[in-house]
This record gives C-alpha cells, sequence and structure tokens, in this order.
C-alpha cells in the first residue's frame, strides 16, 4: 500500500485514540491510564539524570517504539494500529486530566512545543511500519509479488529518516526548551 494512504490511516487511528482518551473518564481508562502510568514512572526515575541523558532517554525511546512497530507490523499490521490507538489514548487522557488539574495555557506549553514535531514523527514512522507489514503481507500471500518488500523498503527509506529526524528534534525541545517553558507558566 502507497505510503500516504498509510499516512492517512494512521492519522486517523492517532486520532481516534486521542478522542478515545479525551471521552473516557480516568474509571474506564483501562490500558491508557496504565501507559500514562508507566510513563509518569518512567518520568520520575529518569528526572534526577543529567539532561543529556534525559534527552536521549528520550530519543531512544521514541525511535525504539517505530522499529519494533517496524519489525512486528508484519504480524497482520496489529503492532502499528495498537501504538497508534494507545498514543492517542494516552495523549487524550493525559491531555483531559491536565486541564481538570491545571490549565489549558499549562497543557499547550507542556505539549505543543516537542509535539508539534514527535506527534507527526510517529504518524509517519507507523505509516511505514504498516505500509511495510502490509507490504511483506502482499509479498507472501499475494502472486508474483515477491518484489513488492523491496521496493516498499526502497521507497520508504526516506520516511523513516524523516521521523528520526523530527524525532531527535523534538527529544531536543522536550529536554531543554518545554521544561523551561513550563517553569514560565507555574
Amino acid at each position: 500500500m502507497n505510503f500516504w494512504k498509510c499516512f492517512f490511516i494512521s492519522a486517523v487511528l492517532f486520532i481516534f485514540g486521542l478522542l478515545l482518551g479525551l471521552m473516557i473518564s480516568t474509571e474506564g481508562a483501562g490500558l491508557f491510564l496504565e501507559e500514562a502510568a508507566a510513563l509518569d514512572e518512567m518520568a520520575g526515575i529518569i528526572a534526577p539524570l543529567p539532561q543529556i541523558a534525559v534527552f536521549v532517554f528520550i530519543l531512544l525511546k521514541n525511535i525504539s517504539v517505530i522499529v519494533l512497530s517496524f519489525v512486528l507490523s508484519p504480524l497482520l499490521c496489529i503492532v502499528p494500529v495498537v501504538t497508534l490507538v494507545i498514543n492517542g489514548g494516552v495523549i487524550g487522557l493525559v491531555s483531559a486530566i491536565i486541564m481538570e488539574e491545571e490549565s489549558l495555557p499549562f497543557l499547550l506549553v507542556g505539549l505543543l512545543p516537542h509535539g508539534i514535531l514527535e506527534l507527526p514523527a510517529l504518524i509517519i514512522g507507523e505509516a511505514v511500519a504498516l505500509s511495510f507489514g502490509i507490504a511483506v503481507l502482499q509479498g507472501i500471500f499475494g502472486k508474483d509479488k515477491r518484489d513488492i518488500i523491496k521496493s516498499n523498503l526502497t521507497s520508504n527509506l526516506k520516511y523513516l529518516a524523516i521521523s528520526a529526524g523530527l524525532f531527535l528534534a523534538a527529544a531536543i525541545i522536550e529536554t531543554f526548551v518545554t521544561p523551561v517553558l513550563l517553569d514560565r507558566v507555574t
């Protein structure tokens, strides 16, 4: 499947998760709440580390999500789909909680500076994983489609590079800029 179709599907899946996260209460949040709690625990662990270590951790965590989705995508494309919905759901749920406990400016300052790059990076990376998974399945089950996997990899490498570059810029902003901005809002 062409990258742009997968990009559209990935964006829709992410938005679906985001809307779910915004609409459900914390009592019904289940998996989203567990993921948010795991992220909060991780943040507590890395907070005392030097900023450069935090930066490296954030960058590697984000890139590892895409790599894992890419590698596991041939398993009926389940991993990219679940990753997009859960990430959207967690962001929606956390946004709803922050809106209740803090304020809209706090949410926007905490999310937008790095999120404006990180979210497209996630959607682009997962679109590549989804496209690759579909290509592998077509290569396995289709007739005369063995070359589709190589063609897919070749055409989508540039999108993986874009995703990685966006993750790099987002990690820099999340580590070095967002905390300063949040201090000014509180």
